[in-house]
């Protein structure tokens, strides 16, 4: 009988791409993976620590799997930023705990625990794709060398390290081998990709060789503001496959703020950036992410924030309300904001984007779009398509297609918008 292996993978795209090289170590004929944990022998969880939330949330989940008796492998941020802890306040034997720096030993600890022999070591050549995979995330760097005062990043995944362009251009090559049709290149720090291993070699000239490979679609997520040149946007604006797609986490729109942050930039330098964008790629699309309530936020501050995101309409944006992480600069910063009031910036911002956005996303109304379809909702018999207005990380907005046509995943339609609620746009296909 083979072992049936589940695994439940928190956090971010990162963290997904290591479960999927975990799950690729054990796809053998010994191993059956399932989804249905409670029918499991062994049990992986692959564990998020990035702020208060997401640790607790892993948490919980180390002590609902625990409680099935079974061997359980937790491994993650959470167990690289607290394994001793987590160790002392665990004391189950059914508890292995792996850090990230352990990843190369993996399948040793994995055969000693199991008493089994020959898996496979960690690597990004054995991920296991879901069944019937049209897209898929490659990873091009580890790490952040930015040291944001709130950011505990660098604590978990240490300095800033590209990854050899030959290794990701020949994972890029077996994903497409695969069939993968869209990817997304993922970094905590995207835009600086080469910087610390080429002296001519960088983005830009990543994506090119990435395009002669021959995906649908590239996207890029997370790029930090200051190394957003204009050879990129050309590079953006040339090639037909990259999406015209710009993650720039800005986090704040205060110039005092920004500095508490130690964020690289001031307000109008964000502000001449997204215009160039707008300028050399008139379909862009441009998301952010702002952080309210770090210590030492005004409302003066707050109110900055606000108009910023009122003047530039941005297409879409996360809120996150500032968490306190030990080993952070901004931990023992003064002036720390207190919940509430955390709390009512948050609502407010939300509220500001809700009610911009409806005519924010009206300049899609009537226009064509090409993508993938994603997913089906069985209640309204709509198809769910990815183009180059929402990425695949489940925080933009939905495109609903309302078709007569039958589609499997990944399709390629092209459709037309035809009516907007909020965040969503409704279309019918093309022919």
């Amino acid at each position: 009988m083979p072992i049936k292996v589940g695994l439940i993978s928190l956090g971010c795209a990162k963290n997904l791409v290591d479960s999927e090289i975990v799950l690729g170590m054990l796809d053998k004929a010994d191993f059956l993976i399932t989804q249905k944990i409670e029918e499991a022998d062994i049990l992986f969880l692959n564990t998020c620590g990035f702020i208060l939330d997401s640790k607790r949330e892993s948490i919980d989940a180390i002590i609902e799997l625990a409680a099935y008796k079974k061997p359980l492998f937790v491994i993650g941020c959470l167990v690289e930023r607290y394994k001793k802890e987590l160790i002392d306040n665990f004391l189950m034997e059914d508890i292995t705990f792996v850090s990230i720096k352990e990843y190369p030993q993996l399948n040793e600890i994995i055969m000693r625990r199991l008493n089994y022999e020959h898996i496979p070591s960690f690597n990004p050549l054995v991920r296991l794709l879901p069944s019937n995979p049209y897209c898929s995330y490659l990873r091009i760097s580890e790490g952040c060398s930015n040291r944001c005062a709130f950011c505990a990043i660098p604590l978990i995944r240490g300095p800033f390290k590209s990854r050899k362009k030959e290794d990701i251009l020949l994972e890029a090559r077996w994903l497409k081998a695969k069939g993968i049709k869209e990817i997304t290149l993922i970094s905590q720090d995207s835009s600086h990709y080469g910087y610390d291993l080429y002296k001519d070699y960088h983005l830009s000239n990543l994506l090119k060789d990435i395009d002669k490979i021959g995906f649908y679609s590239i996207r890029l997520l997370y790029l930090y503001v200051d190394a957003v040149d204009m050879d990129f946007i050309q590079t953006t604006k040339e090639i037909p496959a990259v999406a015209p797609y710009f993650d720039l986490p800005l986090q704040h729109a205060s110039n005092n703020v920004l500095k508490l942050m130690f964020r690289h930039g001031k307000a109008r330098k964000y502000k001449e950036l997204i215009n160039t964008i707008r300028k050399e790629v008139p379909n862009a699309i441009i998301r952010s992410t702002f952080i309210v309530g770090f210590p030492g936020e005004t409302k003066e501050d707050f109110q900055t924030l606000l108009d910023f995101v009122k003047d530039m309409r941005l297409d879409h944006i996360g809120v996150f309300m500032y968490s306190k992480e030990e080993g952070t600069a901004s931990y023992k910063m003064p002036h720390q904001v207190l919940k509430r009031t955390k709390q009512s910036r948050y609502n407010k911002l939300m509220a500001l984007q809700q009610s911009l956005v409806s005519n924010i996303n009206r300049k899609h109304l009537n226009e064509e779009m090409e993508g993938l379809i994603v997913g089906y909702d069985k209640a309204s018999q709509d198809y769910l398509v990815r183009t180059y207005f929402n990425a695949p990380d489940g925080i933009d907005g939905n495109i609903y297609l309302r078709t007569t046509n039958k589609h499997k995943m990944g399709d390629i339609v092209k459709i037309q918008v035809v009516d907007i609620d909020f965040y969503d746009l409704y279309a019918v296909e093309v022919n």
